[in-house]
């Protein structure tokens, strides 16, 4: 690995528990039972992740999940 990683972070407080995340990258992202809202498993998933994750922040209704890094 050269150091370049992209880097999740997630808002539950906008999460509306719709689980497209988990759907699409669910070695990266996961839901609460109590509530369903978003858990995230991997905060700096592998470059084999990133189509999946940028997916997974594309179809988040709310907004909730975040990207940094290269991508």
């Amino acid at each position: 690995m050269t150091g370049d990683f992209m880097e999740v972070t997630v808002d539950q407080v906008k999460c509306v528990g719709a689980g497209q995340c988990v759907l699409v990258a669910p070695e990266v992202f996961d839901q609460r039972e109590e509530d369903g809202l978003v858990t995230l498993l991997d905060p700096a998933p592998g470059d084999h992740l990133r189509a999946a994750v940028d997916e997974a922040a594309a179809l988040c209704p709310a907004a909730a999940i975040r990207l940094e890094g290269p991508r």
